[in-house]
């Protein structure tokens, strides 16, 4: 059975002392890339522009823009695409295909659902204020919170992903971690206290408001850009606009951050992500939920994390590297990952789910 309580003073201390010293030692930004042009890479040609230089900062952001398209993704290999392909499937199978393999292995443990939701419970869609998710995935998630402890862990903000999804007997993990609340209906499994409540960035706020009125005004001039402000951190959304426009609207938010160190840039699929130099990632908001249940140092849990994008490999590196649970990737293409198993898209994520609550 699952322990819920959370008061654990201890955990939130070493949280607490953790994001002291990220803040008083801020990180270099972070750039995200795929097959492309790997991280590293992306990060050298980077500090070789020199310090905070437009020009180089500007032309590596444009280059890890074109690297997060699917259709620019290149294998470095030269093989033929369909060998390629058989490889990459062969270390990264069906989660479908694998059903009962992933069963097995957690036989006799507690399994808790991480779930990243866009492009995952729902499609990816060019306006981010309607990518709903429909009736039948809503069912799908709501029976399976009925027989396991279920997070929505998103880069949304976790009002706003609340409104999509409007279940209350979740825990949502909104600005990719940094805003954590637990359910307020309760199922059989919980027991005891479920008032799960954690915000790794308070002290930023007032920062990122200021930075979102600020991108406000100095991308209203690209066509197609939006700027969503997630409480924790910013998200510049350049799926409706015309690749000649990238360069202008890097260069843009390169202004804008040159003004703001404790800042940073990762990248996601056609959206900037700006927060908090914070040691804070979905990985983080996986270990204090996985804590928060009881489970922080259990060899009895089998937690399942699903997610589409760069900021959920984060979570997949933490259950690799613990030799706990398992990581899926939603995507069609291949992809530079951590994850064991692969999901083409929410059809079949919602077909997964409906197959571990029939397993009950």
């Amino acid at each position: 059975m699952t322990n819920q309580n959370i008061a654990v003073p201890d955990v939130k201390a070493r949280i607490r002392m953790a994001i002291a010293m990220a803040i008083s030692k801020p990180e270099f930004p972070a750039l995200g890339g795929f097959l492309a042009i790997s991280q590293k890479k992306l990060l050298k040609r980077l500090e070789n522009g020199g310090g905070r230089g437009g020009g180089a900062k500007v032309s590596t952001w444009i280059d890890s823009m074109r690297a997060s398209s699917p259709t620019r993704i290149k294998s470095t290999i030269p093989i033929s695409e369909t060998q390629e392909k058989s490889s990459w499937i062969l270390h990264h199978p069906s989660a479908l295909n694998q059903f009962e393999k992933i069963i097995q292995e957690s036989k006799g443990k507690q399994i808790i659902m991480f779930l990243d939701y866009d492009g995952t419970l729902s499609p990816i869609v060019a306006d981010p204020e309607r990518a709903f998710m429909t009736k039948k995935m809503r069912a799908a998630v709501k029976d399976l919170a009925r027989h396991y402890p279920t997070a929505i862990v998103s880069g949304r903000s976790r009002n706003k992903v609340y409104k999509f999804v409007r279940l209350d007997e979740l825990y949502y993990a909104g600005s990719h971690g940094m805003d954590i609340k637990g359910p307020t209906k309760s199922h059989n499994y919980n027991k005891g206290n479920q008032g799960v409540f954690f915000q790794a960035a308070n002290e930023f706020l007032p920062m990122i408001d200021e930075v979102y009125k600020l991108m406000l005004e100095k991308t209203k001039s690209v066509p197609g850009a939006k700027v969503e402000n997630n409480k924790f951190c910013l998200s510049v959304h350049f799926r409706c606009v015309d690749e000649k426009s990238w360069d202008a609207l890097a260069e843009q938010v390169r202004l804008v951050l040159n003004e703001y160190p404790k800042l940073t840039l990762t990248q996601g699929r056609k959206v900037l992500e700006i927060r908090p130099t914070i040691k804070w990632d979905k990985g983080k908001a996986l270990e204090f939920l996985l804590e928060s249940l009881g489970y922080g140092n259990s060899t009895n849990v089998f937690p399942i994390y699903i997610g589409d994008d760069k900021t959920d490999e984060d979570a997949f590196k933490v259950l690799k590297n613990s030799g706990q649970g398992t990581g899926i990737l939603v995507s069609k293409v291949q992809k530079e990952t951590s994850a064991s198993y692969t999901l083409q898209d929410p059809s079949e994520v919602e077909k997964f789910l409906q197959h571990l609550v029939a397993r009950m």
